[in-house]
């Protein structure tokens, strides 16, 4: 017997993991002892893009290869055939629990293929991470909030437009959502059924959130007490007017915050921010991006000054990051407000946008190292 074959099943297991799906099955060529050892690895990933290539030599099939009956049907097979032919042969033989699932395709629309796949997952109730990435407008089936145990649910180019009775997501701690289409209430609804989550990610860019107009930011945040980590597009809490001067609800295990598509000029940029900062009183890192297009109706441009924010302060913020800032007032007013209300502030790293001129570059690094400072920063980087 080889010496891969002696290694005990929990690495043999990992190793398995660690292969795409299609070549975990052909190691059921290898052995009697290895014939079944691939129907039980508990992380399953199926991509579109990876080849579901067959071989044509039927000595040298995998039980999964062995499916298709002849060699001119398994080349005439779409990759997406394959992919959905594939994903049910596996969960057909497959032993044991499921843990991790994940499932990468362009889809717009309904599909129904992969509602069937969800379905026929939540009802054997062990995945605990699943990842669905359709770059697209797939619709969400209502089995997905049948999931009692997951921990981890990343979300990409999907629709969520139902409101269930019940939402089995007691156990969600890290919760991604990337171009997703839904409204107000329903995503209140959902973040209310998360009890113990930690990691929020939202980023509605290419998709849209619809407004009902009787929910607040306030609203969003009673849904969030737990919240450590957190990424969000900005202009998702413009779906949340109007905005408080503070929070009723303190963020106090917030301790790293992440906006996204951050357009300084805007009339509300610069509230949001101040907001959430007066309700993270343990806030450790602040990332902003800012967004590349910041061309904006002139109804939506607005200017402030640092009396207008005098009461804030961040106690605990050690690490501030901008990435692509320019040069306009509302930035370096913000910019200037945290170097003057942080006083452990130990690291700033700031990224300018490529196509300022060097004239303005200079000028942003000029007020960036003579601004006051509440710390003595050790660490500054422009670039």
């Amino acid at each position: 017997m080889d010496r891969i074959s002696k290694l005990p099943p929990g690495i043999i297991e990992t190793v398995l993991c660690l292969l795409p799906i299609q070549e975990a099955a052909r190691t059921s060529i290898l052995s009697k002892e290895w014939r079944y050892d691939w129907t039980k690895i508990p992380k399953l990933v199926f991509i579109e893009e990876d080849a579901f290539e067959v071989s044509t030599d039927g000595d040298d099939l995998s039980v999964l290869e062995q499916t298709f009956d002849r060699p001119s049907e398994r080349k005439m097979m779409t990759n997406r055939c394959k992919l959905f032919y594939a994903i049910y042969q596996v969960l057909l033989v497959h032993e044991g629990p499921i843990n991790e699932f994940t499932l990468c395709m362009p889809v717009d629309g309904s599909c129904v293929e992969i509602d069937h796949i969800i379905r026929h997952l939540s009802k054997k109730n062990t995945v605990k991470i699943l990842k669905l990435d359709f770059n697209g407008s797939y619709r969400l089936p209502l089995s997905l909030f049948s999931f009692h145990q997951l921990t981890e649910l990343y979300l990409n180019g999907c629709v969520l437009d139902h409101q269930p009775s019940s939402i089995g997501f007691g156990s969600l701690t890290t919760l991604n959502m990337q171009e997703i289409w839904t409204c107000d209430k329903t995503l209140l609804r959902l973040l209310s059924s998360c009890p113990l989550l930690k990691r929020l990610t939202i980023n509605s860019d290419g998709g849209t959130i619809d407004e009902s107009g009787d929910l607040t930011m306030a609203d969003l945040f009673e849904c969030l007490q737990g919240i450590e980590y957190l990424t969000v597009w900005c202009f998702i809490f413009l779906s949340f007017l109007p905005f408080p001067r503070k929070l009723p609800t303190t963020l106090v295990h917030l301790k790293y915050l992440c906006m996204e598509c951050v357009c300084f000029c805007h009339i509300y940029a610069l509230p949001i921010f101040v907001i959430l900062i007066r309700s993270s009183p343990n806030l450790e890192k602040l990332k902003l991006v800012v967004t590349e297009d910041e061309v904006l109706d002139e109804s939506y441009m607005g200017s402030s000054t640092l009396e207008d924010y005098s009461d804030i302060s961040s106690e605990h913020l050690n690490e501030l990051e901008i990435l692509h800032l320019r040069n306009y007032e509302n930035g370096l007013v913000f910019l200037k407000l945290i170097l003057a209300k942080s006083p452990v502030l130990k690291k700033v790293k700031i990224s300018l946008w490529d196509q300022l001129a060097k004239d303005e570059k200079f000028q942003i690094s000029k007020i960036l190292f003579s601004s006051p400072c509440a710390s003595p920063v050790r660490k500054i980087i422009v670039s």
